[in-house]
């Protein structure tokens, strides 16, 4: 083949385009001028890279070696360096073209004018377009590399970071919590514990959750953390649960966190999805940590009920649906497809039987809302009590 024969001549240029700062600086600009994410980045950034491959590019031009046996750690570097950088593979290869396609345009007049025959051209730019592709999937490699390895780290140390802070109660210094993405650490941090149920999808949700101003991991096999604004994919995704704390200082989101665990561990139970404030659980989670008033109010209001009694049990469940639904028989029956004069005709049963009035204050000195949320803790406790085997 002709450039065989030219094949030093061409080197040679590319050896000497390494060297000059002006073409250099000219494929520098290229690249930033076709991508708006890496004109972000300084100059100095891009132009050792550029210089590195286009020194190997003379190198592999001289040899004439096989493509797969030539060094091509410069485009593997830069391809690291733009995902630790956090620069998009789009644009990262966007630009990697640009200054190529000029560097290709470059040898071809420095060719012309050494008097490199232009029937040994066709070959040059076929071999330096050989070169580009190369280049350019080693710098999808170096990319996705760093990539994998990055977010292993990133993900490790955020857990690290959130187990402290959430479960150990002990706070992060400031440049910890920077390495976890948490930038002024101060605060105020709203806390999020979530139920997405298996492991993987748990993985899944805390990395799709971090972001600016969000800080996710698994904690204790959850996923949970800290965010200055809940995050937009806590409203998008609606299979997972969502339990978000108030806001608060670092210091203080220890016993918030317990009680946003204690809130998704009620909402897990009651079947809920999406997102609810901790608030949302107060009274259940006031109520749980005082069983034994719940077993006495339950004893003195439904003592006549029979747990095993599936009749027994279709009552109270009509009764405290009755309570959730602001004791509205229609949207009652709406919520157990039934029709009103069953909700009605069932609510007295449980009034004989009992002999209480669902519908009047519980028995004893309280203000209406008082003696419905009485009624609601001993529903809500018969109703949790194992069935005797029948």
């Amino acid at each position: 083949m002709t450039v065989v024969h030219e094949r030093e001549p061409v080197a040679e240029i590319l050896r000497t385009l390494a060297v000059d700062a002006e073409v250099c600086g000219e494929l520098v600009r290229a690249a930033r001028d076709r991508s708006p994410e890496v004109a972000r980045l300084t100059e100095a950034e891009s132009l050792s890279h550029v210089t590195a491959m286009i020194r190997a590019a003379g190198q592999w031009f001289a040899t004439f070696g096989r493509i797969e046996q030539q060094d091509f750690s410069a485009a593997l570097l830069l391809g690291a360096d733009r995902a630790g950088q956090g620069v998009a593979m789009t644009a990262v290869l966007s630009g990697v073209q640009a200054g190529l396609n000029r560097a290709v345009e470059i040898t071809v007049d420095r060719c012309r004018a050494a008097g490199v025959p232009d029937g040994a051209l066709l070959d040059v730019v076929l071999r330096l377009k050989e070169y580009g592709d190369a280049v350019q999937r080693h710098v999808i490699s170096g990319y996705r590399a760093a990539e994998r390895a990055t977010a292993h780290e990133t993900a490790e140390v955020r857990s690290h970071v959130l187990r402290r802070l959430l479960v150990g109660g002990v706070v992060p210094s400031p440049q910890e919590l920077a390495g976890a993405g948490m930038r002024g650490g101060e605060g105020p941090y709203h806390c999020v514990v979530a139920d997405a149920g298996g492991l993987a999808d748990a993985r899944l949700l805390a990395d799709r959750l971090s972001g600016p101003g969000a800080v996710f991991a698994l904690v204790e096999g959850r996923p949970a953390g800290l965010c200055r604004r809940v995050p937009q994919g806590v409203a998008a995704e609606a299979r997972a649960l969502f339990v978000v704390s108030p806001a608060a200082r670092p210091e203080e989101l220890r016993p918030l966190y317990r009680l946003c665990v204690r809130a998704v561990d009620i909402g897990v139970r009651q079947g809920c999805r999406g997102r609810y404030e901790l608030t949302d659980f107060a009274a259940e989670i006031a109520l749980a940590d005082q069983p034994l008033l719940g077993a006495w109010l339950s004893e003195r209001l439904l003592g006549a009920l029979d747990p095993s009694d599936g009749f027994h049990r279709q009552l109270a469940l009509t009764a405290r649906t009755f309570l959730d639904n602001g004791r509205r028989l229609d949207q009652t029956a709406t919520a157990l497809f039934t029709h009103p004069n069953t909700v009605r005709y069932r609510l007295g049963r449980l009034q004989q039987i009992t002999g209480h009035p669902l519908t009047d204050p519980a028995p004893g000195p309280l203000p209406e809302p008082l003696g419905a949320l009485h009624w609601w803790w001993a529903l809500t406790t018969w109703l949790g009590q194992d069935r005797a085997p029948g």
